[in-house]
């Protein structure tokens, strides 16, 4: 075979030419490619963190439920045995969310690390040895 073969052991026109890599595009072009999405993925793990969503509903529904304490009369809080429930109920939630927020910024979500070929193929270290020990 006096032709170059691509990477499936194919020779002839498989869209496979050698120094420019596989289909045309360059290693460098691969290379952008892989870290822009890297980037990516980082960026989504940071705005979908569960932390984020539920600090952020604790604290607007913690807000919320602390206003209508604050504009409770004297007849509702007589309904729950002389306790201003709304106003302390927004409290803990209020004081819960910040918690989460805190969390997210004093331990944010490190970034995804990627993947090398050594952890994802068995190499010949990764094999078991036949030999007998002696």
């Amino acid at each position: 075979m006096s032709e170059r073969s691509g990477p499936s052991g194919h020779s002839g026109d498989s869209g496979y030419s050698g120094d420019s890599g596989y289909f045309g595009y360059s290693e460098k072009d691969v290379q952008r490619e892989v870290s822009d999405l890297e980037a990516k993925s980082t960026t989504a793990a940071r705005i979908f963190d569960l932390r984020r969503i539920i600090g952020g509903l604790f604290v607007l529904y913690g807000v919320i439920v602390m206003i209508t304490g604050l504009t409770d009369s004297a007849a509702e809080i007589d309904k729950a045995q002389g306790v201003n429930i709304n106003l302390w109920t927004g409290l803990g939630m209020l004081l819960l969310g910040v918690f989460f927020l805190a969390w997210l910024k004093l331990r944010p979500t490190p970034p995804p690390t990627p993947e090398t070929e050594t952890e994802t193929t068995p190499g010949p270290r990764d094999e078991p040895d036949d030999t007998p020990a002696s």
